[in-house]
């Protein structure tokens, strides 16, 4: 199982996704002999899981059944175990994207918490790109090579421990790409440079508090940097639903029914906005906006190395 090469099959030692539904799912190790607890009933991990392809729907003991997804950075995202507060989807697509990272890139990232945003560039640079990512704290930096150990990128990236700002990436003049998630961003921005590839690599830096943001953009005008900008990016969820409105009053009923397209003598038609005609209302699809919607998360601050 690697997080980079898909398979078919459920083998001992993956790491798979139970999936109960949209809003609920978690991961598990699959090991022979062992079972997991759901609230359909018990997985056994030896006659269930192992063996089965992908996507099988896998029927538990009280009767109920759940569907076993291959992991992929996005669904770890939504499930991994949270050391850190994480980035998700939402800011990892813009981040990717803004930062031009493809098949084949170098990249440095500081610092890896949770290693939500490591899987997803990792995806994105395999299978001849690299990722150098420095983590600060000493428990994290293991606990985050065990995981990439575990799901088969360990190839693919470099964990160290050490403090970025003072020591750097450790690695000069190589790197497309910069991200940075710390405290005091503007510290680290010199090592950034000095990792960056001799010109055009991008950097990007992400910040909750727009006070880090000033600061950082002042220090990379400072160590020559260009295009620089900052964006936030607020996620907006729309529900689908029937609504009804009333029609206004612009003439004779015949001639607004002849408008409408509809035949409201014809039986077929009945559901037809004709049948509210007489009602004086109509109904239709619309998107209508969530009353609550996911607040700030941080300010992404952009910027290309002259």
């Amino acid at each position: 199982m690697s997080f980079v090469e898909y398979g078919d099959t459920i083998k001992d030692g993956d790491t798979a996704i139970v999936f109960l539904g949209h809003e609920s799912m978690f991961p598990v190790k699959v090991q022979h002999g062992t079972v997991t607890q759901t609230k359909y009933g018990v997985i056994r991990h030896s006659t269930d899981l192992i063996g089965k392809k992908y996507g099988s729907k896998v029927t538990c003991s009280k009767g109920g059944w759940v569907f076993i997804l291959h992991p992929t950075p996005e669904l770890w995202t939504m499930n991994l175990p949270h050391r850190t507060q994480i980035l998700y989807s939402t800011d990892i697509s813009i981040i990717t994207m803004m930062l031009e990272v493809k098949p084949g890139s170098i990249v440095c990232e500081s610092g890896t918490g949770s290693g939500s945003l490591s899987h997803a560039l990792i995806r994105t640079v395999a299978p001849t790109g690299h990722l150098y990512t420095v983590e600060f704290h000493q428990q994290r930096a293991e606990k985050a090579r065990e995981e990439f150990r575990e799901h088969g990128v360990e190839h693919l990236v470099t964990v160290t421990n050490q403090d970025v700002c003072k020591n750097g990436f450790g690695v000069s003049n190589i790197a497309d790409a910069v991200f940075l998630d710390i405290p005091s961003p503007w510290e680290a921005i010199g090592h950034a440079k000095s990792a960056l590839k001799a010109e055009g690599g991008r950097i990007c830096s992400f910040s909750p508090c727009i006070e880090q943001v000033q600061r950082t953009c002042l220090a990379m005008e400072e160590y020559g940097f260009t295009e620089i900008n900052t964006l936030e990016i607020l996620l907006r969820v729309y529900n689908v639903r029937t609504i009804s409105l009333q029609i206004p009053d612009l003439g004779k009923a015949a001639e607004d029914n002849s408008s409408t397209g509809f035949d409201c003598s014809n039986p077929s038609d009945q559901g037809s906005p004709c049948a509210n005609l007489q009602q004086g209302t109509v109904q239709f699809k619309s998107g209508v906006p969530l009353r609550e919607v996911v607040g700030h998360t941080g300010y992404l601050t952009f910027a290309t190395k002259s």
